[in-house]
């Protein structure tokens, strides 16, 4: 395990999960800023979240799993997909991200035109339980979606996994705005929260987005499509002996050799007779 996490690799990926995040936070939350000529709407957030997570999930997809999100990691710890410990490194380097797109943004805009830095607030009707209730649904809808998207058990055409996860999260923005602001990712509250300070209900965001996750993991690994994974399976892939990532990827380039091997075999046979 601890071989695997030292691997550049995994390193690799880390750096994606940080870079990515930065990324998101930094335009994400720029769509948000009270410029004086053109004040932000409800579509173009909406809009610029979206497109930010597809284009990204496109970007390092393939190298980290493009999570950019600790709900999302966690759902798939819950999964069985993860071990505990990539979980937690994951984690902090989406925080980390976060954190540093904040900050860039909040250093390279105007004063007078930061205002709240895009940091997620409860309407003033909305109280922090209403504020959970609707960051569990906003929530379990994108990792409904991203399971559904990406799950390589699937056989029929699942189209592109980056659009249909960008809508996913353009489509929560349009409901959310209006009731917490919509964040539906842990590490983009935390970002804009450190950078100015503000931490008023900040808890909303953390449990809402959590229990979404949990509850959209458990209803699509165990009751929607449950896996074929045994429970000592499922056991070794939180401890980090087992990951199916590499296991398919070994799987992949054995089945690559044994065509080349068969076809070299043939081609060989051809050229005696």
């Amino acid at each position: 395990m601890l071989r695997d996490l030292c691997s550049a690799s995994f390193s690799r990926a880390v750096f994606a999960e940080c870079l990515g995040t930065l990324l998101f936070v930094f335009f994400g939350l720029g769509s948000a800023l009270a410029w004086p000529a053109a004040l932000p709407s409800v579509l173009q957030i909406s809009l610029t979240f979206g497109l930010a997570i597809g284009t990204l999930v496109q970007i390092i997809g393939h190298i980290s799993g493009a999570h950019l999100n600790p709900a999302v990691t966690l759902a798939f710890l819950v999964g069985s997909q993860i071990s505990v410990l990539k979980a937690v490194i994951y984690i902090l380097a989406q925080l980390l991200g976060a954190v540093a797109g904040a900050g860039l943004l909040y250093e390279f805009t105007p004063a007078s035109v930061r205002g709240s830095l895009g940091i997620n607030s409860l309407n003033e009707n909305i109280s922090p339980g209403q504020g959970v209730a609707v960051e569990i649904f906003l929530t379990m809808q994108l990792v409904l979606c991203i399971f559904g998207t990406t799950d390589r058990r699937r056989l029929d055409n699942t189209g592109s996994p980056s659009i249909s996860i960008g809508l996913s999260v353009t489509l929560g923005h349009l409901l959310g705005i209006y009731f917490t602001g919509c964040s539906m990712n842990p590490a983009r509250s935390f970002g804009p929260a450190v950078i100015t300070g503000s931490f008023t209900y900040h808890w909303v965001f953390w449990v809402g987005p959590m229990a979404g996750a949990i509850f959209a993991s458990l209803i699509y690994n165990y009751l929607l499509f449950p896996g074929e994974a045994s429970p000592l399976d499922r056991l070794s892939i939180l401890k980090g002996n087992f990951d199916p990532e590499h296991e398919r990827e070994r799987e992949e380039h054995r089945k690559q050799s044994v065509e080349l091997n068969s076809l070299h075999s043939y081609q060989k046979n051809m050229d005696k007779a």
